[in-house]
Parts: C-alpha cells; structure tokens; sequence
C-alpha cells in the first residue's frame, strides 16, 4: 500500500459506524494527580494503590516522550486531550435479553458475539470463563465458581484488589515495572481495570 494511500485513508472521517451510544460516567479529559486521586476513589482502591499510581505518575513527568516509538511513526499524543475514565452506568442484574441495553447488544453482535455469549456478557447468566471490559472497567466476569473448586482465582482486576490485596501488592509490576518505559508509567498511573487470573 502506498503512503499516499494510507495517508488518504487515515485522514478520512471513521465511517464504520463502530460506536456504542450507551449512558456513561465520563471523566473530563486532562491528565494531572487530581485526575488519578478520582480514578483510585472511584474504584475504591486502597491508599498503597494509589501510592503505586502516584509514583508511576511522578515517573512519567520525569520521562522524555519516545519520538519513535517500537519503530512506528506517529504524531505527537496531546495527553490532555483524553478522558482516562468512562464507565457504562450500573444497572441491576437481568432477568433476559430484553433488559439490556440495545446499544450493548449491537455492539456485541458487530464483535461477532455469540447469543448465548451476549447473556453471559450481559449478566443474564454465567456458564463461561469470560470478562468483559467495557470503557474504563470489567463489566461482567463469568464462570468464577466452577475455577475457583479448582484453586483458580478469575475475576476484574477491581475485583482481586479488593478480595486478594496480597496477590497484587507480591506480583503487580513484576514482569514490565512502570519505570521500565514511559508508556508502562503511563498505564501504571491511569489504568483502570482489566482481567486477573491467579493459577497456583
């Protein structure tokens, strides 16, 4: 493909039509340590949690942004221009199908999702080993009781700070450390959930 090709297509308006309209939580866009004292207290995260974030923060201030980045040329990332945290509004467990949201489900069935598969997503029942992250959190964690009869631990990471703290505090950061590079800083201080699987 050539450049001028790329370059066309890049500079075109997104015409696939893959948004989800759904009622959301939205933080304003800005990144500074009042943005992630929010995001930690939303997630009802603990202080030495928070502290991890702040130090990855204090990190990222100190790093030169990398200007070539895994060899990819890209203009540069306005980083106070981005929302760090957008969540759908809670809703109650449902009964069927008929109660989600219908943005939801188109959203679904763009990615591919099966039926039965849009229940579990959906919280309509949980049969299967799935986490759905939506946004800025885990939506629907399924087939946590059957794994855990086997010393299995599958749940959001939200979820596992709160019931195995001792678990994250040993192996959080162990593989890419946020001092590693200036986007595991980045992520460190203002990522948001995620899936955590423990296999003892």
């Amino acid at each position: 493909m050539s450049n001028d090709v790329l370059d066309d297509h890049i500079q075109n308006e997104y015409k696939w039509g893959f948004t989800t309209d759904i009622e959301s939580e939205t933080f304003a866009k800005g990144l500074n340590e009042t943005v992630i004292r929010a995001l930690s207290k939303k997630k009802n995260e603990p202080e030495w949690l928070l502290d991890i974030r702040l130090k990855a923060f204090k990190q990222w201030q100190t790093m030169p942004e990398p200007n070539n980045w895994a060899h990819v040329p890209y203009p540069k990332i306005d980083f106070q221009d981005i929302s760090y945290y957008s969540a759908p509004k809670v809703k109650p467990e449902l009964k069927s199908l008929d109660e989600v949201d219908p943005e939801l489900l188109k959203t679904f069935e763009k990615l591919g999702i099966s039926l039965e598969e849009q229940k579990r997503l959906s919280g309509v029942q949980s049969n299967i080993a799935v986490d759905a992250v939506f946004d800025s959190v885990s939506v629907k964690t399924t087939f946590r009781e059957t794994l855990a009869e086997k010393g299995v631990i599958f749940c959001s990471f939200s979820e596992a700070v709160q019931e195995h703290p001792e678990l994250i505090k040993k192996y959080m950061g162990m593989v890419v450390p946020f001092a590693d590079n200036y986007y595991a800083a980045l992520n460190t201080a203002v990522f948001s959930d995620g899936s955590f699987c423990y296999i003892p």
